[in-house]
């Protein structure tokens, strides 16, 4: 079973990522890490925080010689803005943040929960997805994250593009969109809730491509791919929804504008999908909790960062007096860095039911069982 386990806070010395249940043999390019750990600190709208920090993976173990050796794999990212013993209580807790239920569940600190709850241990998140998408990438799944909406504005992405020029389009986005045409529309949207002293949130996509068959499972409620991907993505901060596939605009439409047509293309009998196409996608890849051979489409809707300039209204904790929360250095739109997360998140999890369906203890026995499996199923 692939897991990991992130440790560290925002302004402690390092964050950390454990991965167990890795197979050993595959080749590991830790600039490919650090490229996906610069793209969450870029996007039009970050903090000043973003300048300090120059987020870089150091492998500490379950790699030898650039290649994976079987054992828990531990990753460090260092944090150069380390003041952690330095910083201050909170007196007033901040509407949106955890700094409330926290101090009380706790019974301890604001600080101590916001340093922990602060969306600077997704850097962790985003190394640990980052590695073992190069397991997928040696079976060619691919993902691409990419936003389609910030404050109200959406973005419709270009259509009809191949993936490499999906790539291109969105690095060439200052908001990591399909479109950048779009780019000077949304960073006006975010300069006026800069100027207002607000926040604004938006939507983020992912697209998976390459999956095969039979990913996850309906046999059970919690091996099923689309609970557990939901789950995941709503762990990252500031995430209130997620769907997948048409989402909630199939509860407004007819069965027979929802569900996708089954076709045989023989020409493709010997890709992921075994010649299965679909002439739409509204399931998003999905059925009954199973990959079904088409990209895996999700969306997550981000809420606004909860720091804001002008303070809500809150209390002392102490006296229980009205006045406004406390402020910390912020972002005023963090959309297209959690187009990174997620993406990550995303590739955790299907490397996780990749593992499952074909696992061995190393890359060669998952090759293996995977031609295998696409012999067998090819033939049904």
């Amino acid at each position: 079973m692939l897991r990991y386990l992130t440790s560290g806070e925002s302004h402690g010395r390092c964050l950390s990522a454990l991965i167990d249940g890795f197979p050993a043999g595959v080749p590991i390019d830790t600039e490919a890490i650090d490229r996906e750990l610069r793209r969450r600190q870029m996007g039009y709208g970050r903090g000043k925080r973003q300048s300090l920090e120059e987020d870089k993976v150091e492998i500490l173990s379950g790699v030898w010689n650039g290649a994976t050796i079987g054992s828990p794999i531990h990753l460090r990212i260092d944090n150069n803005d380390f003041k952690l013993p330095r910083l201050l209580e909170l007196p007033r807790p901040r509407p949106g943040h955890g700094d409330l239920p926290g101090a009380i569940k706790y019974l301890g600190s604001i600080r101590g929960v916001l340093e922990r709850a602060s969306a600077r241990e997704t850097a962790a998140r985003v190394a640990a997805g980052a590695f073992v998408s190069q397991l997928l990438q040696r079976f060619n799944i691919r993902a691409i994250g990419y936003v389609v909406e910030i404050g109200g504005l959406a973005i419709p992405p270009l259509k009809h593009l191949p993936f490499d020029e999906q790539l291109t389009e969105r690095d060439r986005s200052e908001v990591f969109s399909l479109n950048a045409s779009y780019d000077p529309q949304v960073k006006q949207v975010i300069d006026q809730a800069r100027e207002s002293g607000d926040t604004v949130g938006g939507i983020i996509e992912v697209r998976v491509e390459g999956l095969p068959f039979g990913l996850g499972s309906h046999t059970q409620w919690d091996r099923k791919l689309d609970g557990r991907l939901a789950q995941a993505v709503m762990s990252v901060q500031a995430i209130k929804g997620v769907e997948i596939g048409l989402g909630f605009e199939a509860a407004r439409r007819r069965g027979s504008q929802v569900h996708d047509p089954i076709q045989f293309d023989e020409n493709r009998r010997g890709e992921a999908d075994l010649g299965y196409v679909r002439p739409t996608n509204n399931a998003g890849g999905l059925e009954a909790g199973m990959t079904n051979g088409q990209p895996l489409v999700i969306r997550a809707a981000k809420k606004p960062i909860s720091t804001l300039q002008k303070p809500l209204e809150s209390i002392d904790m102490e006296t229980k007096q009205p006045m406004g929360a406390s402020y910390e250095r912020s972002d005023i739109c963090a959309v297209p860095a959690a187009s990174v997360i997620v993406q990550h998140v995303v590739m955790f999890e299907i490397a996780s039911a990749f593992i499952e369906k074909f696992g061995g203890d190393s890359l060669a026995e998952i090759e293996d069982r995977y031609q295998r499996f696409l012999a067998l199923a090819a033939a049904r």
